[in-house]
């Protein structure tokens, strides 16, 4: 099956250095004949092989703003996230003025279609009472962690649309209604913080067509929104406080108003929740919200401002918001009688393991788990491999081979050079007699010249 990943390798910068195997969460990358490999059926494109890379070998493949021109009519979806990017004495409306001031001709922000999820997930919860907890689907990386590596638990996953596809489905609808152009010539371009959405556009999960057509990285667009703060349209401002409160952790959870819920960030620790879910330890546990960037989408690394100082920024803007009008008002008015927010898909993702016939994989397990007895067990690295485990499971699929291990080849080495050492001293049987005679002939030397040489 063929993956699309946003998440890319620059060979030419690739050093070959092993920061990015030790960080991937699904140990998606092996470094082979000293390059980085990235195995397209376990990448998650959560990017943090792009934070551990300190030879920038890694970048997220996005759209250009140039693209504008392919449309009739253009869209612009920036997520609740970028407000942080700004000091928090620039509110919605200049932000948003600042985006149509790029050429867009409207622009429509993601954080209403974030209040419009919120209340589906308040009622999907209400319905489904037999698995818990339940899994935020906000967050694409998340998904195909649970996809890729905890496949049991998609079950687990609220199979519901994200904000930005709701966002995008209600500004297309309202674009056709007030200009009456054809649908196929409307370009809704969705502003990313980081690379997991730029494949939830690419590549949705369901396999269903996305309705955003591109996306921009918030850092690309970054420089011409300063310079274009110059105005205030408020009312280009549709969202309310909540849904703008998406942008950082625990922002969906206060939304959707789910009490005994979780919230947790940062892809490594949204693994150790999982696996405790996986274990049976957190049934009494009704919601989590899982963000795959640390700090939630203010994290993502295609933002540009401190996430600290970003967090503050959005709790800022937040807080000083005045209360805005009922979200059924608001979509009333913009000609949104009611909207259903569209089920996803979630499926386990195909992973060939170690053999698609189950009988040789179980051969194939057991030879990996006696070579990982013989491996070290001390997961450096070096072998361009994460664990021992990974390079064993390598080894017995054919990808790598035992002195790939430096322990294990030095071993061999030295193996090698005690043989040949003991190899040297040997002396054939016929030259034997000669050898004797030899020192026969120095010992009677000494006893006539003591100062002789031996």
């Amino acid at each position: 099956m063929n993956y699309f990943h946003s998440v890319r390798l620059d060979r030419d910068k690739c050093k070959g250095c092993v920061n990015c195997i030790k960080q991937c969460p699904v140990e998606a990358i092996r470094v082979r004949h000293g390059k980085a490999e990235i195995m397209e059926d376990r990448c998650i494109d959560c990017g943090e092989c792009i934070r551990a890379c300190p030879n920038y070998a890694k970048y997220v493949e996005r759209d250009h703003i140039d693209d504008l021109n392919h449309f009739a009519y253009t869209i612009a979806l920036p997520a609740p996230s970028l407000y942080g990017q700004f000091p928090d004495h620039i509110g919605p409306g200049r932000v948003l003025a600042a985006i149509k001031e790029l050429g867009f001709d409207d622009v429509w922000e993601v954080a209403l279609g974030a209040e419009i999820v919120s209340q589906a997930v308040g009622e999907y919860f209400k319905s489904n009472r037999q698995i818990r907890p339940l899994i935020s689907s906000a967050c694409p990386a998340v998904v195909r962690l649970v996809q890729v590596r905890f496949p049991a638990l998609v079950d687990h996953i609220i199979p519901l649309e994200s904000p930005m596809h709701v966002t995008a489905e209600l500004a297309r609808q309202a674009a056709v209604a007030k200009t009456g152009i054809d649908p196929n010539k409307i370009g809704i371009f969705f502003f990313s913080p980081c690379p997991a959405k730029v494949t939830a556009v690419k590549s949705p999960v369901g396999g269903s067509r996305s309705p955003v057509d591109r996306v921009l990285a918030v850092a690309d667009v970054y420089g011409d929104l300063l310079h274009n703060l110059r105005q205030e349209r408020p009312d280009l401002a549709r969202a309310d406080k909540t849904g703008i409160a998406w942008g950082s952790s625990g922002g969906e959870q206060a939304a959707s108003g789910i009490g005994n819920s979780l919230i947790v960030d940062g892809i490594h620790n949204v693994l150790s929740v999982l696996e405790e879910i996986e274990l049976g330890r957190l049934a009494d546990i009704d919601f989590i919200e899982a963000q795959a960037c640390p700090g939630g989408c203010i994290g993502g690394i295609l933002n540009v401002t401190n996430r600290f100082v970003a967090k503050v920024q959005l709790q800022h803007l937040v807080r000083d918001l005045p209360p805005e009008r009922p979200l059924a008002e608001r979509l009333q008015q913009l000609g949104v009688d009611k909207i259903q927010v569209p089920q996803i898909v979630v499926e386990p993702r195909p992973i060939v393991h170690l053999d698609r016939d189950l009988k040789k994989a179980m051969q194939k397990l057991q030879q990996a788990n006696e070579l990982e007895e013989q491996l070290p067990g001390l997961d450096c690295g070096s072998c361009g491999a994460p664990t021992c485990r990974a390079l064993a499971e390598d080894i017995v699929v054919g990808k790598a081979v035992e002195t790939d291990c430096i322990f294990v080849l030095r071993e061999r080495i030295m193996d090698l050079a005690l043989g040949t050492y003991n190899l040297a001293r040997t002396v054939p049987p016929a030259m034997d007699k000669r050898k004797a005679g030899m020192k026969e002939e120095r010992d009677a030397a000494k006893r006539i010249d003591p100062d002789s040489g031996t």
